[in-house]
C-alpha cells in the first residue's frame, strides 16, 4: 500500500476516534457524521480511480495490466483498507442502540449474509490459485524443454505433449475447479495439522475459523456472486445520508470485490458471471467502479467463447504463447531455420517470465486471499456482538 493511502487512513481513523471520545451536542453530532460519511465516499472513489488509471495494456510498463496479479493484490489492498474505514465509520466508539434500530437492523444482517458468501468465493479463489500452480509447472516443463540448444526432436516432443496437458487444462478449468482433486483435499485457511487439527481450530475460533478449500459439487461461484446482490439497493431519501450509505457502498464493493475475483481466477460453474451487475451510475463515488467493471466485462465477452481459464493477464498470455509453441512443434523438423527458431526463443523467453511472475506473485495473493477471509470473519463477529449488545439495550424492563 502507498504511504499517502496509510497515512490518509490513519488520519481518518483517528480523526473518527477523537470525534466519537469527544462529548458533543447532538446538533453538531449529525453535520460531523456528514463530514465522515463524505470523506468516506471520497476515499472509496478515490482508491478506485487509483486501480483504473494505473492499468496499462503494456505489461512492461510502469503501471499493472488489468486484472494481472499485481492488480489484483492492489485490489485487495483497497478492499482492506475500505473495509477499515468502513467499519470506523459505522461502528467505533458509537451506542450499539444507534446500530440496532431501523433501517440498520435490516441492512446489516444483510451485510453480513454477503460476508458469508465471501467466505465461500474467498475459498474457491484460493482452490483456483492452486490449480493456477499446476499449470505453471506445465509451462515450466516446455520452458526447459525447449531453451537447450542446439534443439532436438525429443525437446520438442516434451515441449508439445507439457503444452497440450496446458491448453487442455485451460479449456476444462472452469468445469473441472474445485471438483477435480478439490473434494479430496481438507487444507484450509486456519492451521494446517494432522489428525483433528480441523476441529481444534473450529472449537478455537468458531465455524469460519477452518473452511476448508474443497467446494460441494453443486457449488456455483456465478451463483453466489448473483446471490450477493439480492437486495442491494442505493439508499432513498433520508437515508441516503445516514449509516445506511456506508452499509450499501461497503456491501457494493464486496460484491465487486468478489466478482472480479472470480472473472480473474479459474472457479467452479462461473456461467452466467458475465452478466455485470449494476452499479448506481449517478453516485460519485460509484463511478470509477464502474469503468473498471466496464472493463472487465468488454474482457469476459471476448473470452466467453472460448471457456478457457479465467480472465487472469498472465494466463491470458500463457495461452496465446502455448497455441504458438504447438504450432512450431507441429511443424519442426530438425534442423530448424535459424530464423525461426530466434522467433521460438522470444517466445520461450516471454513464457520463462510469465512463469517467474506466477512463482513470485501468487503466494502473496493466496495470502492476501486468507487475509481478506479472516478479516471478514472477525468483522462479521464484531458486528454480531454489538447488534446483540444493541437488541438487549432496546429490550423493554419487565
Amino acid at each position: 500500500m502507498p504511504a499517502t493511502t496509510e497515512n490518509n487512513q490513519g488520519s481518518f481513523l483517528g480523526r473518527i476516534s477523537i470525534r466519537r471520545n469527544q462529548v458533543m451536542s447532538m446538533d453538531g453530532s449529525h453535520d460531523q457524521e456528514q463530514e465522515d460519511l463524505e470523506l468516506f465516499q471520497k476515499h472509496v472513489s478515490d482508491r478506485f480511480a487509483d486501480l483504473l488509471s494505473s492499468t496499462t495494456d503494456d505489461p512492461s510498463g510502469a503501471g499493472y495490466s488489468l486484472l494481472s496479479i499485481g492488480w489484483l493484490r492492489k485490489l485487495l489492498d483497497e478492499l482492506l483498507c475500505c473495509e477499515a474505514e468502513f467499519k470506523a465509520v459505522v461502528m467505533m466508539g458509537r451506542d450499539p442502540s444507534q446500530i440496532s434500530k431501523p433501517p440498520l437492523d435490516r441492512l446489516l444482517p444483510e451485510f453480513l449474509d454477503r460476508v458469508v458468501k465471501s467466505l465461500d468465493v474467498c475459498n474457491a479463489v484460493a482452490l483456483g490459485i492452486d490449480s493456477l500452480r499446476n499449470l505453471q509447472r506445465l509451462a515450466e516443463i516446455a520452458v526447459a524443454a525447449l531453451e537447450p540448444r542446439p534443439m532436438g526432436d525429443g525437446q520438442v516432443r516434451r515441449a508439445k505433449k507439457a503444452l497440450n496437458a496446458l491448453i487442455a487444462a485451460m479449456m476444462h478449468e472452469d468445469k473441472d475447479s474445485g471438483n477435480t482433486k478439490g473434494t479430496e483435499r481438507t487444507r484450509s485457511f486456519g492451521r494446517r495439522g494432522g489428525g483433528g487439527g480441523g476441529n481444534k481450530d473450529q472449537r478455537a475460533g468458531g465455524p469460519f475459523r477452518s473452511l476448508s478449500w474443497s467446494m460441494a459439487r453443486n457449488w456455483s461461484s456465478a451463483k453466489q456472486i448473483h446471490a450477493m446482490t439480492s437486495n442491494l439497493v442505493a439508499p432513498r431519501g433520508a437515508e441516503s445520508t445516514g449509516l445506511a450509505a456506508p452499509v450499501y457502498i461497503m456491501s457494493t464493493i464486496l460484491v465487486f470485490v468478489m466478482w472480479t475475483l472470480v472473472a480473474a481466477i479459474p472457479c467452479q460453474e462461473r456461467n452466467g458471471l458475465g452478466t455485470h451487475f449494476p452499479l448506481p451510475r449517478q453516485l460519485g463515488w460509484a463511478q470509477p467502479m464502474i469503468g473498471l467493471q466496464e472493463k472487465i466485462a468488454e474482457e469476459w465477452k471476448k473470452k466467453e467463447k472460448k471457456g478457457f481459464v479465467g480472465l487472469l493477464e498472465e494466463m491470458q498470455r500463457m495461452e496465446k504463447l502455448g497455441q504458438l509453441l504447438i504450432e512450431f512443434a507441429d511443424s519442426f523438423q530438425f534442423p530448424a531455420e535459424t530464423e525461426r527458431l530466434e522467433e521460438v526463443k522470444g517466445h520461450v523467453e516471454e513464457l520463462g517470465d510469465i512463469c517467474r511472475k506466477m512463482e513470485e506473485g501468487l503466494e502473496p495473493l493466496q495470502q492476501q486471499i486468507r487475509e481478506v477471509f479472516h478479516r471478514l470473519v472477525r468483522s462479521r463477529t464484531e458486528f454480531l456482538l454489538v447488534l446483540d449488545q444493541g437488541g438487549k439495550s432496546s429490550a423493554p424492563t419487565v
